[in-house]
């Protein structure tokens, strides 16, 4: 069978993407594609923003694209696989935050995508007005721009032809190799970024030389022999107040610390996570990660029982020597038959975080742009993205607003229809204050 073509479409917070993305799928281009949209946030609001083609989109809302959500990626794609006649290209968005390694990482290092996807190549959009803001504090930004293939340099209206120069000279200086366009509207020829013609592998490892070498949600992976019995995990104080992890039943010749076992509990560790308090039990082999809560006073153990004997893999966040971790049973330690550390796996900035808010009701489109502009001339420079779905009062139509930085635009989008009418706005940014937007949010209701 013919390898389906994957193209990953990266760049920064309001660099074009989701604009690119609607150009892709409105074109005349004789391609059926299915798109996997990501998003850092607490609210999806880009799959919404997406035109309503008959491409099939899928949304994951876990952060980012990295080594938390690879198992999510992976679980997609094979339940596209299910519907293989559907459609003949692949395209992944990225959210502004994720570096783009990992993504492009998963069909070299997962076998089973190795044999059916073929990287087709890494865009990356650049924001020609804002990119100076990020280049020398966001490793991600950095990242994107030296793993592309295509880069296209969006909203070159916004700029000076000098200013575009220097851009484009900084931004080769980092990846010489890349096909470099410039666009306004992110208005650039869709054969110049869906038929790339194949992911550069080389310059990547060269870029990166553990680029072959996967990043783990978890940091380390033991194998224990147990049997049908009650044993116990019991920590100490640790740095975090939590510690997340994964216990499955192995094959009878399986190890925990491979790299093919590690795989699988990448899928686990993509499911949305179940929060344990001390005392309360770990079942073996769940299908979702678990958070143990270690903020308490006192005792921090928790049941884990072996419904039947056999080997296990235990996966856990943090190094077992962080927290003192220890599998007991009948209060002795049982040791691992085998152990093995893997690479940490990728973070982003802790002061940059995301705000969503949701509210019922209509909004008054006076009041809402007398706050927006007041809280851009105040917080303009830390706040990098905004976007959002809004209920205008007298409006038939939902209105689709989006800011980058200081500048800020609406327009009003398809008619409501049947569907339900509230407001959603996502903040992304350095120092959000949740409650003050909260409430100048709340303000701007009729």
């Amino acid at each position: 069978m013919k390898k389906i073509p994957v193209t990953v479409l990266t760049g920064f917070l309001g660099s074009g993407k989701t604009t690119l993305l609607n150009r892709i799928l409105t074109e005349n281009h004789g391609k059926r594609i299915a798109v996997i949209e990501n998003e850092f946030g607490e609210i999806g609001i880009d799959q919404a923003l997406v035109i309503n083609a008959d491409e099939e989109v899928f949304e994951m809302n876990n952060g980012c694209i990295c080594c938390t959500v690879r198992g999510d990626l992976i679980r997609i794609l094979g339940n596209l696989m299910k519907r293989r006649d559907k459609f003949d290209h692949i395209l992944v968005e990225t959210t502004g935050m994720a570096d783009p390694g990992p993504v492009a990482q998963t069909f070299f290092v997962d076998d089973d995508l190795r044999d059916l996807f073929s990287l087709d190549g890494i865009v990356t959009l650049v924001d020609a007005k804002h990119v100076h803001l990020h280049l020398e504090d966001s490793s991600e930004c950095k990242e994107q721009i030296a793993f592309a293939d295509v880069l296209v340099l969006n909203k070159t209206d916004l700029v000076s032809e000098h200013e575009l120069e220097q851009l484009e000279r900084r931004v080769t200086s980092m990846n010489s190799m890349a096909k470099v366009l410039r666009a306004q509207n992110a208005n650039v020829p869709i054969p110049a970024v869906l038929d790339v013609g194949g992911f550069d592998l080389g310059r990547a490892v060269a870029t990166k030389p553990t680029f072959l070498e996967p990043e783990y949600p978890f940091e380390w992976a033991g194998t224990f022999e147990v049997e049908e019995s009650v044993y116990e995990v019991a920590l100490e104080d640790g740095p975090d107040p939590s510690m997340d992890l994964v216990v499955k039943y192995l094959e009878s010749d399986e190890q925990a610390e491979t790299r093919a076992a590690a795989e699988r509990a990448v899928r686990t560790w993509s499911e949305p996570v179940l929060t344990v308090a001390p005392a309360g039990r770990i079942e073996i082999g769940a299908s979702r990660p678990v958070r143990l809560q270690l903020d308490a006073a006192g005792s921090k153990r928790f049941e884990l029982r072996a419904p039947r004997g056999g080997r296990i893999g235990l996966y856990t966040q943090h190094l077992p020597s962080e927290f003192g971790l220890q599998v007991l049973r009948g209060g002795i330690a049982v040791r691992p038959s085998g152990e093995n550390e893997f690479a940490a796996g990728h973070t982003h900035d802790d002061q940059v975080t995301s705000v969503g808010i949701h509210l019922e009701g209509e909004i008054d489109g006076e009041r809402l742009n007398k706050w927006v502009s007041q809280l851009l001339r105040d917080k303009g420079t830390d706040i990098f993205r905004m976007k959002g779905i809004l209920n205008i009062k007298g409006s038939p139509s939902r209105f689709v607003f989006q800011g980058v930085h200081m500048l800020f635009d609406g327009r009003e989008d398809r008619p409501w229809g049947a569907e339900p009418r509230a407001s959603d706005l996502v903040f992304i940014g350095r120092k959000l204050d949740r409650e003050a937007l909260t409430e100048g949010f709340k303000r701007c209701l009729a």
